[in-house]
């Protein structure tokens, strides 16, 4: 059988991984796709990669600087796009499709923001656009979630999806470091971007984790209503009182079917310290899915790199070979879901969220203070589970004061927190932080 033909789109570092581990593992991508997968093409914008990448194969795969001239070419089967962001990405990926080629692509962004467009445009025409390698690298979630779990009903996903700030929170809790430390060791060492802005404002777990919820729960991709907090001002104070309170904070991404729509939220968390997930360290990424039948599962592994996200990017690359002749109607649908069983289910505002806090405040060390407080908690409906009292480093006669609390609504708590922050024995502003038990 003739083999598929792929144009790639991109000789970053998941580009050359990609036509690396293409070219080395051809005989076993043969065997499990049932023909060969070729690059008949690639396109890149830099010329000095272009030049590299021509230099090492010849004239066996012709290399262009024009994109638009890979996705019109009619020999062209599948096209890969691996430059990111959103133009042109878009624009190549909607011209792909218009041509009747199938798409893989490892662009969150893109999906996260105009998945619900292309995914149509992919329907009408009859295609494949296949995205494993858009979360968690060389994780197979998406697998999994549109898969493996399909006979389930998911009730919450949680997931480290962001190995640079996952570094990033190792390193401080691990060396006591502040924040701004850790990250420009994080560039020195190549886990984080030049400009990091995307990471550590949780955007970019944000971007994966509206994928996932969409696919979780049969809803439509929308990123806009996503509630993103980052790790940019996290204090290592706070990461040693957690830790004094059996937990480890992370920036989870967090989705949940709740009666009255779904949270979709990423922010640093308060983990129990003896879950799995608090003890992935490093760059590691990992995620939790919890479902009504098999119960609670786990998927770890690199979450980016070369050859790991390579890795997911090859598997689609034999999913689609392998559908290539079937018919679109029984093809597994793009978002798990058929589209006339896709729901409106609203995402919920932040204040109506339901979870537990950890609260720290600098106060005045004086009797009668923590009452104080506590009243104000109680007139909220807001019970408390534990306290810790800790001489501050703010300086003489002040304390640090520690309160972890039991589920309440967002609203609720900020309305209780800025009757708190009037109090004159409140000496700075309050930091909270969300608490998650994933029991």
């Amino acid at each position: 059988m003739k083999a598929i033909q792929v144009g790639l789109i991109g000789l970053g570092t998941v580009g050359a991984g990609t036509f690396n581990v293409l070219q080395r593992n051809q005989t076993e991508i043969r065997g499990r796709a049932g023909r060969g997968i070729e690059v008949a093409m690639v396109a890149a914008r830099n010329p000095e990669r272009a030049k590299a990448y021509q230099a090492i194969v010849g004239d066996a795969v012709p290399c262009t600087g024009d994109a638009q001239q890979l996705v019109n070419n009619p020999a062209i089967d599948i096209v890969v796009e691996l430059i990111g962001g959103i133009e042109p990405a878009r624009t190549l990926v909607l011209q792909a499709i218009a041509n009747g080629k199938h798409v893989v692509t490892a662009n969150k962004a893109l999906l996260a923001l105009h998945g619900t467009e292309i995914f149509e445009a992919a329907r009408e025409k009859g295609v494949v656009v296949a995205f494993e390698a858009a979360v968690a690298g060389g994780i197979p979630i998406i697998k999994a979630l549109r898969e493996g779990l399909t006979a389930n009903r998911i009730e919450w996903i949680a997931g480290i999806i962001n190995g640079t700030t996952n570094f990033i929170l190792s390193e401080m809790r691990g060396k006591g470091l502040d924040f701004a430390t850790v990250l420009k060791e994080a560039q020195r060492l190549g886990y984080a971007e030049s400009d990091p802005t995307f990471d550590i404002e949780g955007v970019d777990a944000a971007h994966k984790l509206t994928i996932m919820s969409a696919i979780a729960f049969g809803v439509p991709v929308q990123f806009d209503k996503a509630h993103v907090e980052g790790i940019s001002s996290l204090q290592a104070t706070d990461i040693k009182y957690a830790e004094q309170l059996g937990y480890r904070i992370k920036l989870l991404g967090i989705t949940r079917r709740r009666d009255n729509g779904i949270e979709l939220r990423v922010h640093p968390t308060l983990i129990p310290a003896t879950r799995l997930i608090a003890n992935v360290e490093g760059a590691m990424n990992a995620v939790v899915v919890q479902a009504d039948a098999v119960g609670t599962t786990l998927y770890y592994g690199k979450g980016a790199g070369a050859e790991p996200t390579a890795s997911a990017v090859v598997a689609d690359l034999v999913d689609v070979t392998r559908l290539a002749t079937a018919d679109p109607d029984h093809r597994v649908p793009h978002l798990a879901f058929q589209p006339d069983a896709m729901s409106n289910t609203p995402v919920l505002p932040m204040a109506d969220v339901q979870t537990a806090f950890y609260l720290r405040l600098v106060v005045a060390d004086q009797a009668g203070v923590l009452s104080r407080i506590t009243t104000i908690l109680a007139e909220h409906d807001i019970s408390i589970d534990a306290v810790l009292q800790r001489e501050s480093a703010e300086g003489e006669r002040q304390t640090d004061l520690i309160i972890l609390t039991h589920d309440t609504s967002e609203g609720r708590m900020n309305e209780a927190l800025a009757k708190m922050q009037g109090l004159p024995t409140v000496l700075a502003p309050i930091v909270k932080l969300r608490k998650e038990e994933l029991a």
